[in-house]
């Protein structure tokens, strides 16, 4: 019963006087699906009520209480701060600060539940059950304290730590690259000299003998070139015999 009464709200929709009921047929619809457990039906009708009504503190308070039936307490906590914003009345302030340190209560914010009953209790000192959920956030509170300065400095410092971490092991990496990238660099480039020899040593000017021109057989160019040379003899002897003729050789008579 302790715990439920912890997560229960204050439930009773503020009272709508009768000459407001003909101002606002909106609020009392959405009271009624609220009591029939129509969440989502009356967090409708609040929402028109809100918008034709800014300034009061009823509406919002109520659209609070129906978003939080339906499991969304940091909503709820927003229309709760709205109300207590509009609200005139110790009523009005006292169930909204209980409803709003429920909602912190679920978002295991103990300091802020502990400062929201405690102003619930300042509007109205004699409700037990704001009592109760008062000491029950203290105790929450004294179990799991905040974290101190000391070690939000010292997460500080482990975050640097790693971030320090990450960078070196990226400078490790880099480094590492542009190794990899010299050996790669060297390798290409004793794989391109090996490349250059092979070729060279199939380059005519090294000493390596020509292929022969055309696929001419070695025989049949000395065949030709005999030919050629003995055309070139037969040149030469008519040539001396002709200077022969031109010149004959006088003899004496022999009587």
């Amino acid at each position: 019963m302790k715990k439920l009464l912890l997560y229960s709200l204050m439930l009773i929709p503020f009272l709508v006087h009768p000459q407001e009921k003909e101002k606002d047929k909106d609020l009392p619809k959405g009271n009624d699906s609220f009591i029939e457990k129509k969440y989502s039906d009356a967090e409708a009708e609040y929402r028109i009520s809100e918008s034709k009504n800014p300034k009061k503190a009823t509406a919002p308070y109520n659209l609070g209480n129906a978003i939080y039936r339906q499991n969304q307490a940091a909503e709820a906590k927003y229309h709760y701060a709205k109300a207590l914003k509009n609200a005139k009345t110790r009523t009005e302030k006292h169930k909204a600060f209980h409803n709003l340190g429920n909602t912190l209560m679920k978002e295991k914010d103990y300091a802020g539940a502990v400062e929201a009953y405690k102003n619930a209790l300042r509007n109205n000192p004699s409700d037990e059950q704001t009592r109760y959920n008062y000491a029950l956030a203290k105790l929450y509170l004294k179990n799991n304290p905040p974290k101190k300065d000391g070690n939000k400095n010292q997460d500080k410092k482990d975050e640097k730590k790693d971030q320090n971490k990450d960078q070196k092991d990226k400078d490790k990496n880099k480094n590492n690259d542009k190794k990899n990238e010299g050996k790669d660099q060297d390798k290409d480039k004793k794989e391109g000299d090996k490349d250059k020899d092979k070729k060279d040593s199939n380059d005519p000017k090294n000493g390596q003998p020509k292929p022969n021109p055309g696929g001419i057989p070695k025989q049949r160019i000395d065949n030709l070139l005999d030919a050629v040379n003995n055309e070139e003899k037969k040149v030469q002897d008519k040539v001396k015999k002709q200077k022969v003729l031109a010149n004959p050789k006088k003899t004496d008579k022999d009587w």
